[in-house]
């Protein structure tokens, strides 16, 4: 980094060069040089922080330039060249419910079924599913115990599915969350306290 045409990387590496070659300094000055050179990178990479190296914003960064961008005369939303997305109705839905109609609020009269109207309500459910292997027991004459195999990846009495550790590495390394969110997410939406040690074990 430079700092009024200064290259600090390369100063800082120069004296940390100066302290391993140097035996004529004591190691109490030694050891309170190199706290002091440590301090000095923390702050300058504080001083040095703007919207394009950490989450700040831009109206953060100092001496910003304002764009030239001027106010536009298209009314906001999607343009009529633009492609968007509409919800479609599917040809398999996952659940149906039938909706009858009570006949004593209709005319009197002889009705015969028509079919009928459809519409699709798309929605997400978050749950948890608990899966149990009851691997048989088998006991012969000789009081000899045969068990069925359990599933390969079943070694434990209880333990998190693959579909937890997909969930798990997918919200730490590409959502970026922390562990402590992670962990709320869980205990809040699918009603499972997990610990940051199984959340670091899991990723």
């Amino acid at each position: 980094m430079k700092i009024d045409f200064i290259d600090v990387d390369s100063a800082i590496s120069h004296a940390k060069q100066l302290l391993e070659t140097e035996r004529d300094i004591s190691p109490a000055l030694k050891s309170a040089l190199e706290v002091i050179l440590l301090l000095v990178t923390v702050l300058l990479n504080r001083v040095t922080l703007n919207s394009k190296n950490s989450s700040k914003p831009p109206a953060s960064d100092p001496k910003r330039k304002k764009g030239n961008r001027k106010k536009s005369d298209k009314p906001s939303g999607g343009q009529k060249s633009h492609v968007g997305t509409t919800l479609q109705k599917i040809d398999d839905p996952d659940e149906i419910e039938i909706i009858t109609i009570d006949r004593r609020t209709l005319p009197k009269g002889r009705y015969t079924a028509d079919g009928f109207e459809t519409r699709q309500v798309f929605d997400i459910d978050i749950s948890r599913v608990v899966t149990e292997y009851q691997a048989q027991r088998l006991i012969n004459g000789k009081g000899q115990c045969f068990i069925a195999p359990f599933p390969d990846e079943v070694t434990k009495a209880a333990q998190y599915g693959n579909g937890i550790k997909a969930h798990v590495v997918y919200l730490s390394q590409y959502q970026l969350l922390p562990y402590n969110r992670i962990q709320e997410y869980f205990a809040d939406q699918l009603g499972m306290p997990i610990s940051e040690g199984i959340i670091n074990t899991l990723r």
